[in-house]
């Protein structure tokens, strides 16, 4: 079949690979170019235990005192608080242990094999180069911060996330980089690392091309729907039309999946990054600072502190508060540590009310399929989202219950 992939991030460009290996012609659409957006600038971690949903038993009655503490990792353009009120209260309402266990049970299914999924990827395409298996780690300041997230740590164990809890002592005969800033750090195994993630996704990108797909750079300005069912993608260039139509624009995936019916209720989860160009010492794993709900991820001569959640939509710009906050967070952890020049990014996660990923078919003849909405872990679960894509327009059965990530089960509610 001929088939368009809208979206060249990490779950765009997966999809088009392995459609592509199936033995369809694909081309693969976006408004800026591969790795443009999120897919660039996340923290780079392959987090097979990312089970666990932000909204979480209690969220409601924390959020107000996160958002009016400079220190705290929640963020809110107060400007935009009226348009996000009708998310922000489906959102909240998830904050609730049935939909935790929920959403861990469809999450660890799609995510707990990441590693995995991202070499069968990757291999031969030139961009394995950027993957390593490695630890992912969380430190605590005392041992009473960690004792009170067992909560989280009950529910990671119940996915079937391995992990051992060390002391900063134990650590440091690893990786010495921090001292005792960490009383407990806890190192989650069968997780991995990419090192570039940018250079990553548009290596992913090259090799799509270079096996004959095509690339094509153009902004998606609507859609034209025939009995409910996408006709073609409007473009400045004219209409583009194929036979099998993926949605895997991150963010910016909302207003088309309200036109084909899909009244999925979505926003932009903004996320920050600041690098740290050539670092005079470079942690050699993962670190997610679990009081600041951030990760420190060496990459290819550059440290990368990202992380933090703000909700200001789409269009506004950075904010002065995250990137603030970022900067006091690496200097308290790492006070001795010097480098020659700092880069700050924004960016936007596809956040659903209910946190779980799009994935399927949006109309009954499977004319067109969603994969979004991944929120935080898009690089961890791309490579599989495009496989289970690939496997569903060829009619073929998902081996894991796709029934949380179905696009369908919003077709009969409002936003």
């Amino acid at each position: 079949m001929n088939i368009i992939v809208a979206g060249a991030g990490i779950v765009g460009i997966s999809c088009a690979i392995w459609l592509q290996r199936a033995g369809h012609q694909v081309t693969l659409v976006d408004r800026a170019g591969p790795a443009s957006g999120t897919s660039h600038g996340n923290a780079g971690v392959l987090a097979a235990g990312a089970v666990i949903p932000v909204t979480t038993p209690g969220l409601m009655s924390r959020a107000p005192g996160m958002l009016m503490r400079a220190d705290a990792p929640l963020f809110l353009r107060w400007s935009y608080l009226p348009k996000l009120m009708p998310f922000l209260t489906r959102y909240l309402a998830h904050a609730t242990d049935a939909h935790v266990q929920r959403y861990a049970a469809a999450m660890g299914a799609l995510l707990h094999d990441t590693a995995d999924q991202h070499r069968a990827l990757a291999t031969g395409t030139g961009a394995e180069r950027y993957l390593s298996d490695e630890d992912y780690c969380f430190g605590y300041a005392t041992r009473a911060d960690f004792e009170s997230d067992a909560y989280g740590w009950n529910i990671r164990k119940q996915a079937g996330c391995r992990f051992e809890v060390t002391t900063a002592a134990d650590y440091a005969q690893y990786d010495p980089v921090f001292g005792d800033v960490f009383e407990v750090i806890v190192r989650c195994k069968n997780h991995g690392r990419v090192s570039d993630p940018g250079a990553y996704v548009r290596a992913l990108a090259d090799h799509f091309v270079a096996q004959g797909g095509v690339l094509h750079i153009a902004d998606i300005t609507d859609i034209d729907t025939k009995e409910g069912a996408i006709a073609a993608l409007i473009t400045p260039e004219g209409p583009l039309r194929a036979d099998r139509i993926v949605f895997a624009m991150g963010p910016w995936s909302r207003e088309i999946a309200h036109k084909l019916g899909i009244k999925v209720p979505f926003e932009s989860e903004r996320g920050y990054h600041i690098e740290l160009i050539n670092p005079s010492h470079m942690p050699r794993a993962p670190m997610m600072v679990a009081s600041g709900k951030f990760v420190l991820t060496p990459m290819e001569g550059r440290l990368r502190a990202a992380g933090i959640i703000e909700f200001g939509g789409l269009e506004n710009g950075p904010s002065v508060g995250p990137i603030a906050l970022l900067k006091r967070q690496v200097k308290a952890l790492l006070p001795d540590l010097t480098y020659d020049d700092v880069v700050e990014w924004m960016g936007h996660r596809p956040a659903p009310a209910d946190s779980l990923p799009l994935i399927g078919a949006n109309d009954p003849a499977g004319l067109s399929y969603s994969a979004f909405g991944h929120q935080h872990v898009g690089l961890t679960g791309g490579p599989k989202t495009g496989r289970i894509i690939a496997d569903l327009i060829d009619g073929k059965k998902s081996n894991i219950d796709l029934t949380q990530f179905d696009p369908r089960k919003y077709a009969t509610h409002s936003a």
